[in-house]
């Protein structure tokens, strides 16, 4: 296991997030003159890709993120996109963000097993970075907090060798190999069977710096080639034109991370049966672990779920579907397998304060400051959050 894996996941889930947001946005927007005041506009869109991506590329949350640390569980994981995703004035409820996380965690789970070499990661990670910054062009205090991050990932994974690479990809993996989820974009492209498990390419450009697979060399113990033989490798493979840019701006010529909603479609998830069976063996959900929840308590006081005083008022903001009606929605809340469910958890995330004043202060500036007084709910006390899991 890498100590230098949740940066990486974190960020290209959170890439994938925004990815599958905007295009509901996008979706469901109304022009601002017709609009009434429940429905989406193009100012709340961008609103909402603001609120979301200034949490998310906080500087102080960044340098925590990035120190060597041991990944999360996939429950504490979910946890902190549910505290993302809440972060500004939408609203999801439960079946909405079942959805979300299952679309993230598995256009993740493809882009890993399809990387062709370790250390490609970095440019899906660039990727997902790039496309975020065409989100927020107007917002040049965030940009620069994007832009941060970027110096971030070149300066800790610049220097990583091809080893270290190759265990932060088996550690990706490890992560996503009981996932098996349909999704529907994945289907009709024929790159996902109906048992929920990708299919792998058997052509198209090897590795950057590898020969097209067919030759075998045979040396001597001098290290002189002394034969070679052929072999039939059964594809079509053609040799890397050249090797994406790891800079700030550049071609990153792997396609991998980039934004597949830009053409709107309609996305479904549905569970393989593989996936249910593996669920309900799963023991993280059936018995957590005890040490789960002081991981959710330090998940708690990093991501600002302390104390968070709720306005007294009903809770404002515009609530997001990512089905294509609400009927849809509550179906799939009252369908989605049980073993799938989030055990509750209480927290207490207000205690052992003083030994942890540093992360309280990391947490002041974690928050969103613009935002009005009596909304303070819209992040959602953590608290409450795993409450309604």
């Amino acid at each position: 296991m890498s100590v230098r894996t949740l940066p990486l996941l974190f960020l290209n889930l959170g890439g994938e997030m925004l990815y599958i947001l905007d295009q509901r946005l996008r979706a469901q927007n109304i022009p601002a003159d017709k609009a009434r005041k429940d429905e989406w506009t193009e100012v709340d869109r961008k609103r909402v890709l603001n609120d979301i991506i200034s949490t998310m590329f906080n500087r102080k949350f960044m340098e925590e993120l990035f120190k060597p640390q041991e990944m999360y569980s996939k429950k504490a994981l979910r946890t902190v996109y549910d505290r993302l995703a809440h972060a500004s004035i939408m609203r999801l409820n439960q079946a909405s963000m079942d959805k979300l996380y299952d679309l993230m965690t598995m256009a993740f789970k493809y882009q890993v097993l399809l990387c062709p070499r370790p250390k490609d990661m970095l440019l899906v990670t660039f990727n997902h970075l790039d496309a975020i910054k065409d989100f927020i062009q107007d917002s040049p205090t965030i940009l620069n907090q994007v832009d941060e991050t970027f110096r971030l990932l070149t300066e800790v994974y610049g220097s990583l060798p091809a080893g270290e690479f190759q265990v932060i990809r088996q550690t990706l993996l490890l992560f996503f190999q009981d996932l098996h989820i349909r999704v529907s974009i994945f289907l009709k492209d024929k790159v996902q069977n109906s048992n929920g498990r990708f299919v792998l390419p058997v052509s198209g450009p090897v590795p950057w710096g590898t020969d097209v697979p067919g030759l075998i060399r045979m040396f001597n113990n001098k290290g002189q080639e002394v034969r070679t033989a052929q072999f039939k490798h059964g594809g079509d493979y053609v040799t890397a034109s050249r090797e994406g840019s790891f800079e700030l701006y550049g071609d990153r010529v792997l396609k991998l991370g980039t934004n597949m909603y830009s053409v709107n479609r309609p996305v479904e998830t549905h569970m393989s049966g593989a996936s249910k069976n593996l669920a309900s063996r799963t023991e993280e959900n059936v018995a957590p672990n005890p040490l789960a929840k002081e991981e959710l308590n330090l998940l708690a006081r990093l991501m600002g779920g302390m104390e968070i005083q709720k306005g007294s008022g009903p809770e404002p903001g515009f609530r997001l579907n990512l089905f294509t009606t609400d009927e849809e929605e509550e179906q799939a809340a009252l369908t989605r397998p049980e073993e799938f469910s989030y055990e509750v958890i209480n927290i207490q995330a207000t205690q052992d304060q003083q030994r942890n004043q540093e992360l309280t202060r990391i947490m002041g500036e974690f928050a969103i400051t613009d935002q009005p007084q009596g909304s303070t709910s819209k992040g959602d006390d953590l608290l409450t959050m795993m409450d309604e899991l």
